[in-house]
């Protein structure tokens, strides 16, 4: 036995730093935070590490450990600690964060075909039959996961492996873009395109949007999408070599390394992009951000070297063509995992009774293809109910992000919330233990989660405060009528066990 373990745990601190960093850091969310806040987002996002990436980490890691031999997931997690229908609702609201990742794929995924064969984000002039720009990309999502849909149910999964080639892109990419930032730096004699006046510039937005306290707060909850996904991870302790160190040194490295790296790529689109001349534009959305920044990057170099205007134009276009065929590739190979993998762990790792029969069956390619297509349905609706709602680009985007950024961020009240009771439980084993005592433990969650459900509340209020109801519906309209669809589900389940 003690053999088996020592040959399993074979992961470091450096090592699992690179799990936790691969899973966490993306390249866009710098480009968002400096869209929406500037240089004033890098606060917000020190803020989430301190207060919500590093405690809850560590909340993940005893839940994993606990629970490693459960197939559930978070599912395990919840009900292990609270009960099966805390559980259910949580894990429901969990598959909800992944159905709106599909409508925003499925919308923006065009963006990156446009600049690719274009030069630039050209989706705004897509118009047909009288039909506006936003609705032409309702349309063409409705048919994205309609087509993938069919394709993954029939066993097409092996189109999920290019995106192992789009990660490779992706360091490229960051690469690409450190070092000709450091470069524009030298060469402009290390003036930045966006000056630093003082300590305000790193505390009010350019933004006017976000120029409010009401709109700072409600910046926190793309903080908190920044550093998503740590749960994914909460299973590995049992690799690790010595748990009891490794994993809380892991998070606090991670915690800094990843918070500095944000913190540093929204400087360094300082030293490139002035925020009133190149963002300040009703065409750059949260959709097309990153294109506009890596082409702008690209004509920015090409003045540093004192090349004609026309060179740089078409240096900036082979920037933003770069990361529109690194973003499809990656857009692409994600959705076929995404389509399937976890709707279909759901509901294989809860108790079948909850279900309808037929979303429990597999197809002979081992898919759960009917409930496949009822998730495509109910992605097709709301990707018609956001593009047709009469937006602008430029506010179908942002719906669709902050849509994303909510439904991302409710799952984690459910944990945080249930991880007092998790630690009152006698009776289970704890191989890894950070927080000793449960009064630590209901500190740490009492914060967590009052930081999750205020920067949720103040995303909601602001669009209201804005007289934007629009946005506001459809910024809460996921996880409610999720929540509706998990009422409903467990209600039945409960009445068929009194029929029993």
């Amino acid at each position: 036995m003690d053999s088996q373990k020592s040959n399993k745990a074979t992961i470091g601190v450096l090592s699992l730093v690179m799990m936790i960093f691969t899973t966490i850091y993306g390249f866009n969310n710098g480009t968002i935070a400096y869209l929406q806040m500037g240089y004033a987002s890098i606060i917000w996002y020190v803020f989430a590490a301190i207060f919500f990436f590093l405690p809850s980490g560590l909340m993940f890691a005893e839940y994993g450990s606990t629970f490693n031999n459960a197939e559930g997931g978070i599912y395990s997690w919840l009900e292990g600690s609270v009960g099966p229908k805390f559980a259910f609702y949580g894990t429901f609201i969990w598959l909800t964060s992944w159905e709106l990742w599909l409508v925003s794929t499925a919308s923006r995924v065009w963006i990156p075909i446009s600049v690719l064969f274009q030069g630039s984000d050209q989706t705004q002039t897509w118009h047909f039959a009288g039909l506006a720009s936003t609705q032409v990309i309702g349309l063409l999502g409705v048919l994205f996961i309609i087509v993938v849909t069919f394709l993954a149910g029939y066993g097409m999964k092996w189109i999920s492996k290019i995106s192992s080639f789009g990660g490779i892109i992706m360091v490229i990419l960051n690469g690409l873009f450190f070092i000709v930032s450091l470069l524009i730096l030298v060469l402009n004699h290390f003036k930045l395109q966006q000056p630093i006046t003082g300590v305000q510039t790193f505390i009010h937005s350019p933004n006017a949007s976000f120029a409010t306290t009401m709109g700072m707060l409600s910046f926190v909850v793309y903080a908190i999408f920044a550093y998503g996904g740590l749960e994914s991870l909460g299973g590995v302790t049992d690799s690790l070599k010595n748990p009891k160190k490794t994993f809380p040194q892991g998070i606090l490295i991670a915690t800094i390394a990843i918070s500095l790296l944000y913190a540093i790529s929204i400087l360094f689109w300082g030293i490139s992009a002035n925020w009133q001349h190149v963002l300040n534009n009703s065409k750059v959305n949260l959709g097309n951000v990153g294109y506009v920044l890596m082409d702008n990057l690209g004509y920015t170099l090409g003045q540093s070297l004192h090349l004609s205007t026309s060179i740089s134009l078409t240096i900036g276009q082979w920037f933003a063509r770069f990361v529109g065929f690194d973003n499809f590739i990656m857009y692409l190979g994600s959705y076929f995992v995404l389509i399937y993998s976890p709707l279909k762990s759901f509901i294989l790792g809860t108790p079948r009774d909850f279900w309808p029969t037929k979303l429990t069956q597999l197809n002979r390619q081992h898919m759960p293809a009917y409930a496949m297509w009822i998730q495509a349905i109910v992605v097709a609706v709301i990707i018609v109910g956001v593009s047709f709602g009469g937006s602008s680009a430029k506010q179908f985007y942002n719906i669709l992000t902050l849509m994303g950024n909510v439904s991302t961020s409710v799952p984690y009240l459910y944990l945080i919330a249930a991880f007092p009771f998790f630690k009152a439980k006698q009776n289970l084993e704890r191989p890894y233990v950070f927080y000793k005592t449960q009064t630590s433990a209901n500190i740490a969650s009492i914060i967590g989660f009052m930081v999750v459900a205020l920067a949720i509340l103040f995303t909601f209020i602001e669009p209201i405060v804005q007289h934007q109801y629009f946005d506001a519906f459809w910024t809460v309209a996921g996880p409610i009528f999720f929540t509706i669809v998990a009422y409903f589900l467990y209600r039945r389940y409960e009445q068929r066990k009194i029929k029993d």
